[in-house]
């Protein structure tokens, strides 16, 4: 048998962190390496996979569109990539009226910082201490910190960075040249912070009193993750850009941008594409979802993952900071994360990091009380 560890490392470029593992192959909650042993997967690729591994209907459904037709230029009209993002307006709803289709979250925000340039003439923006938007340089521009962009700068346009959660500071820091506003609902890769109540209800006041956009960053939070359809929801706000990804397609990759009918008017033909976004492919894995995403499964998600939050509130341990999140977007801020982590992966249960201390759980939305009590079992062990 050939050795693919050593494979990876020899001829794909190390950017990743070699967490020593060779999973090949999925079923519901579990992952299984080469050897045939199983792990708890409470990571779901990092959002992807929110109905676990090898949904049956949603894999019926990409085989089907794969025999048909895979890959369509987007000059052409077809049936899957029309009907997703008229599924996709309702589902979201808040004034959103067309979609921008590409292939990853990152494509997401690029679409939307060059739109909101579009729609505004102006090149500033307002992000969060603590933002994660993605690795590609417009992305990059609005993340924080010098992680990711120390090597790379200066990078494009003009940003502040501000608290998160904190309306006085927005304010403070608009003048007329800035165009927008990026946030995320709740912070996923910068440690799982979740804003005060009615935050965003008064972003959106303040948004509206100085003529800036809002650009609401929905790759992580989006799709069901806190219980409803788009974090954002809850706090009932009418929307400028939204951007979606990771599980939106059932696993395919993509990328979503959804704008408001006065900004669809601002952005002409040919000034942004991309030869696969909205392949049908992808549209097709987007309709299956949004058939999945029902009241059921968002109360599922709100339940399973109250649930979750308590019970790693039970925990007595002078390793644990704090129990942080919403739905199944958990985050447990430790003394000690990457040990943690790995012995997390000993017992056979993979989690992942984010912020300098957060062990964060993102686990499919098929999860039931008997895994969690499974992971808390093992954590009030080895913590």
């Amino acid at each position: 048998m050939k050795n693919y560890l050593f494979l990876q490392q020899q001829f794909v470029v190390n950017t990743y962190v070699n967490r020593g593992l060779n999973l090949v192959r999925g079923e519901g909650m579990y992952l299984y390496d080469e050897k045939g042993n199983k792990y708890l997967d409470l990571m779901s690729n990092y959002g992807v996979n929110i109905f676990g591994h090898n949904n049956p209907n949603i894999t019926k459904s990409l085989i089907e569109q794969f025999s048909r037709l895979p890959v369509l230029h987007g000059s052409f009209a077809n049936d899957m990539r029309a009907e997703s993002a008229f599924q996709l307006v309702k589902k979201c709803g808040g004034g959103l009226s067309q979609v921008y289709f590409s292939n990853s979250g990152a494509e997401a925000v690029e679409a939307a910082l060059k739109f909101a340039v579009l729609a505004t003439g102006k090149k500033k923006f307002i992000a969060c201490k603590h933002s994660y938007h993605g690795k590609t340089l417009g992305a990059l521009s609005a993340t924080h910190g010098d992680k990711y962009k120390k090597m790379f700068s200066p990078l494009l346009w003009n940003f502040k960075f501000i608290e998160h959660g904190e309306i006085e500071a927005l304010e403070k820091n608009i003048s007329k040249d800035v165009a927008a506003f990026i946030v995320e609902p709740i912070q996923g890769e910068g440690g799982i912070f979740t804003p005060p109540i009615n935050y965003l209800r008064k972003v959106r006041k303040v948004c509206d009193k100085h003529g800036i956009l809002l650009i609401l960053d929905e790759i992580q939070t989006g799709c069901g993750r806190t219980g409803t359809f788009l974090a954002s929801q809850s706090s009932e706000v009418d929307y400028d850009i939204v951007c979606l990804g990771k599980g939106l397609a059932g696993g395919i990759p993509v990328g979503a941008t959804l704008v408001s009918k006065k900004i669809a008017t601002q952005i002409p033909k040919q000034i942004h594409t991309s030869t696969f976004g909205g392949n049908p492919l992808a549209a097709s894995g987007i309709i299956a979802t949004l058939e999945f995403l029902n009241e059921n499964t968002l109360n599922h998600v709100k339940k399973i993952g109250s649930y979750f939050i308590d019970q790693l509130r039970t925990i007595q341990s002078d390793q644990i900071v704090e129990v942080r999140g919403a739905g199944l977007m958990i985050g447990l801020a430790v003394k000690d994360r990457n040990s943690l982590l790995k012995e997390l992966q000993k017992n056979h249960i993979l989690a992942i990091p984010a912020g300098d201390d957060v062990v964060r759980f993102l686990p499919p939305f098929i999860v039931e009380k008997k895994h969690v009590d499974e992971v808390i079992k093992v954590l009030k062990r080895v913590i």
